[in-house]
């Protein structure tokens, strides 16, 4: 019987525009656009010196793009820093079942491939569903024991999707594509230690990067294993746990497509995803009792067995090290009675006042919040059972919320006009033309019509 390496070569190579439902193409588009978006917002974050010190020094000169610059880079390096300014500031969309980051990672290596050939609007749908596909399987295949070996899924396995993406934009035939993943999975890499550091959103970069080299190799008559995945000694042998099955990946491709079931989560707020349903509660509990920081008594969040496991700051000195900060995310919610770009900034980090707010928080792991769930060690922290927010106000009152599921979760989709807000915020972020940063959106939005992407992303960098 054909192992899982064959059977996703052979999905790749069969799968085409017309065989995709509307509803997947219509989603994507969202996914897409928002990926855009992270993009632009991250060529203004604290990577941005340090990535163009590496395209200066490198040998990497060349004609791809990089997003909310005036820079080009050879396809490697392009794929390498839109990449990594897709996952900088931590805003860019989840896949629970993976779990990871795949969007960045795919549309990164797709436009690297802008120099090659003109890539129209469907063909870059096609090709992301494709890559959002193979993501979707392969992770739940090699299940969370991969995550919880300290693997970061959105570097391990989303060079795969990557890879997909790439094989699928250039009608790869099924033995190239086998080669490639074989390739690709001696490239596969990630430490979540690296959590709260650049080196995480390098994770997304360097699997852009490295899918194309793993493609680019194949199609030059590299050689690597055909049954690299499913092996002895192979991906899933080395990097899974006893509970992973190579095989339960293999004939689920498209049944159903993961990018309507469970879906993909968009963003609404700039930091890590476990956090979302907690920051949500906190600003629906301002609203409902009109209390700010000077008025709160205490807040305490209950959060699922293991909701914490990622968020290692409690004390944070910095904007990144903000976005995996519980604590601090749910006091800037008190103080400021909202969440944008700015919270996770190292100005707003060091603000005195935090301190203040910050002292009033109580965060802990409750075994009554996983909710009696059989597979809660199967699910990451944003999706594991429910969290509490309770807040004691200084006059007495008191009041407790439930929440089960973040914004942007698939049962509480981001609208466009919610998309259009972030679009807008991520651009102004990059301090990319407002007028050309609309032109794009609309662009996307129509996705499907465009003939050609560049006339995207020549409106998303700076003149």
């Amino acid at each position: 019987m054909p192992g899982l390496t064959e059977n996703i070569a052979r999905f790749i190579f069969q799968t085409t525009y017309e065989n995709i439902p509307a509803t997947a193409i219509a989603q994507s588009k969202k996914s897409i656009t928002d990926t855009f978006a992270v993009i632009l917002a991250g060529a203004n974050s604290e990577v941005t010196p340090h990535l163009t010190s590496y395209v200066q020094i490198s040998s990497g000169m060349g004609s791809i793009p990089i997003l909310g610059t005036r820079l080009t880079a050879s396809p490697e390096v392009a794929a390498m820093v839109n990449g990594t300014f897709g996952h900088a500031l931590d805003y860019d969309d989840v896949l629970a079942i993976m779990p990871g980051h795949p969007s960045a990672i795919i549309v990164a290596a797709i436009l690297s491939h802008m120099d090659k050939r003109k890539i129209s609007g469907r063909q870059l749908l096609e090709a992301y569903i494709v890559g959002i596909e193979l993501a979707g399987k392969i992770g739940p295949a090699i299940t969370i024991g991969h995550y919880n070996r300290g693997f970061h899924g959105t570097g391990t396995l989303g060079i795969f999707a990557a890879v997909g993406a790439l094989a699928k934009l250039r009608n790869l035939d099924i033995p190239t594509t086998r080669m490639a993943l074989g390739i690709a999975c001696s490239m596969a890499s990630g430490v979540r230690r690296n959590f709260g550091t650049m080196t995480k959103p390098l994770h997304t970069g360097w699997a852009a990067r490295s899918a194309l080299t793993a493609v680019d190799l194949a199609t030059c008559g590299f050689t690597a294993a055909q049954d690299a995945l499913e092996a002895r000694s192979g991906f899933f042998d080395a990097y899974g746990v006893e509970a992973s099955d190579p095989e339960a990946a293999c004939d689920v491709l498209g049944k159903p497509w993961t990018v309507l079931d469970p879906g993909i989560a968009l963003k609404l707020f700039p930091c890590y995803a476990g956090s979302h349903r907690a920051m949500d509660g906190v600003l629906q509990l301002a609203n409902t009792l009109k209390f700010t920081a000077d008025k709160l008594a205490h807040l305490e969040c209950r959060m699922p067995p293991g909701g914490m496991r990622v968020l290692i700051y409690p004390a944070p000195t910095t904007g990144l090290e903000g976005k995996f900060s519980l604590q601090y995310s749910l006091a800037a919610g008190i103080l400021d009675q909202k969440y944008a770009l700015w919270t996770f900034t190292d100005e707003a980090v060091r603000r005195p006042e935090i301190q203040d707010v910050m002292r009033k928080v109580t965060v802990v792991e409750d075994a009554r919040c996983g909710g009696n769930d059989p597979l809660m060690e199967t699910k990451v922290g944003g999706s594991r059972g429910f969290v509490e927010v309770e807040v004691s106000l200084k006059d007495g009152r008191r009041e407790t919320l439930r929440v089960d599921t973040a914004p942007g979760h698939g049962s509480r989709q981001l609208s466009w006009d919610d998309l259009n807000r972030k679009f807008t915020d991520c651009a102004n972020y990059a301090e990319v033309d407002q007028e050309r940063a609309q032109r794009a959106w609309k662009m996307l939005m129509v996705l499907e019509q465009c003939t050609d992407i560049s006339a995207i992303t020549g409106l998303l960098v700076k003149s």
